[in-house]
């Protein structure tokens, strides 16, 4: 298995991979969104290829603290393919993760996840990789 930096290339795996984390979309509107990505100097992505295929991927940014000096660095899309689980994948992805945030001088990295029944398992996996769960997200659509 092959930990990476996603390409424009890689944009048809993506798109299967953001359906598995309850996301679809199109190839055309994710190349346009991804394309945006990848020109912010901000956001980095990762994806896990194993026999030439996506199995995996992590969307990260970063991010600048209000309450603290430095900065941090939130993953803001996670997944592993259902069928890939279970396998070290998502530790492999983590753990890039944490390298590629200490690279970029980042003092933290964070997540968000939903709290649906299906992600539970996901929350566990999170614990286990030493994340704290000290937060309550909320949101609000402005369109």
């Amino acid at each position: 298995m092959d930990i990476r930096e996603a390409s424009i290339n890689d944009v048809a795996g993506l798109v299967t991979l953001m359906a598995e984390l309850g996301y679809p979309t199109s190839v055309d509107s994710f190349r346009t969104r991804f394309n945006a990505i990848l020109t912010n100097q901000n956001y980095y992505t990762l994806v896990a290829e194993l026999d030439g295929k996506l199995v995996g991927m992590a969307g990260l940014c970063i991010g600048l603290f209000y309450e603290y000096d430095g900065s941090y660095v939130r993953i803001v899309a996670f997944v592993v393919e259902t069928t890939y689980r279970r396998k070290g994948i998502g530790k492999r992805l983590i753990h890039e993760a944490e390298i590629w945030a200490r690279k970029q001088g980042a003092i933290a990295i964070g997540l968000n996840s939903g709290n649906r029944e299906e992600r539970k398992s996901a929350h566990q996996f999170y614990l286990n990789m030493g994340y704290k769960d000290n937060s309550i997200g909320f949101s609000k659509s402005l369109v």
